[in-house]
């Protein structure tokens, strides 16, 4: 069977890229070829920002595939199997490394429910976003509802999911959905700028300071604020930080070991 989600390694950045002509649907397949492709990345000590984006011009990612949905239809008790895309796409969200998706063609559905995973995202100015599942007598089902609201705020989401019609770049930019609009085919290239900068930096500061970002989310900010302490203080243990405070001292650039 080939394989439809593609690893490719440069220096300290992976880029993961779904490839499934025409419009890179979310099936089975893809959903557990994610899977692997992250695992494999974050026990890999070299790698320390990932991109994630689609084959092609036309897509990013297209939607969940329709055609799986029938067997689904009249069936009670199917909540576990909708889990599992939750567990995969969960653990994307908290992947312990900085992950950048570049939209390059049409964001959709599920799409725009796995962009949202991730801890950046640059769109090209051609790229449509959007949750259209209304439309099918659905609503988004793999983290939509959620993540959605905490991207851009509940009136702008519950609009974007009750009218199903998608956004262009620009609005996506301006509601805070993306981080930039990029040329067409320009994208991968401002990502891995990106990630490039990213990766001069400590890793075991960068997955602390995720892990304080998400799990504050979910807190009162006096909690919020107690998780934060908290991982300061592991970062305090690492070997990074003796070498980023003595290349401070020394006034020259730091060699981050990421340990």
């Amino acid at each position: 069977m080939e394989k439809l989600v593609k690893v490719e390694k440069q220096e300290k950045i992976a880029v993961i890229t779904i490839d499934h002509p025409p419009l890179n649907v979310m099936d089975q397949q893809v959903v557990r070829e994610l899977k692997e492709a992250f695992t494999e990345i974050e026990h890999d000590q070299e790698t320390v920002a990932v991109i994630l984006t689609g084959a092609g011009e036309r897509a990013f990612m297209a939607g969940a595939d329709i055609k799986e949905f029938p067997e689904l239809m009249g069936r009670t008790g199917i909540k576990e199997q909708f889990m599992v895309n939750h567990s995969v796409l969960g653990y994307i969200d908290h992947f312990p490394k900085p992950v950048i998706a570049v939209l390059n063609g049409l964001t959709l559905g599920g799409g725009c429910e796995l962009a949202l995973t991730c801890d950046l995202r640059i769109a090209e100015e051609h790229v449509q976003i959007g949750l259209p599942e209304i439309k099918l007598g659905l609503f988004p089902g793999a983290g939509g509802t959620q993540r959605l609201s905490r991207a851009v705020g509940e009136a702008r989401a519950k609009e974007i999911m009750f009218t199903g019609e998608p956004i262009d770049a620009e609005k996506a930019e301006r509601i805070g959905l993306v981080n930039y609009v990029m040329p067409k085919g320009t994208g991968l290239n401002k990502a891995m700028e990106l990630a490039g900068r990213i990766t001069q930096y400590s890793l075991p500061a960068l997955s602390r300071m995720k892990k304080a970002v998400d799990d504050g989310l979910d807190l009162p900010l006096s909690k919020g604020i107690e998780r934060e302490a908290e991982l300061f203080e592991e970062v305090f243990q690492t070997k990074d930080i003796q070498e980023g405070v003595q290349a401070f001292i020394e006034k020259r650039k730091p060699v981050f070991t990421h340990q």
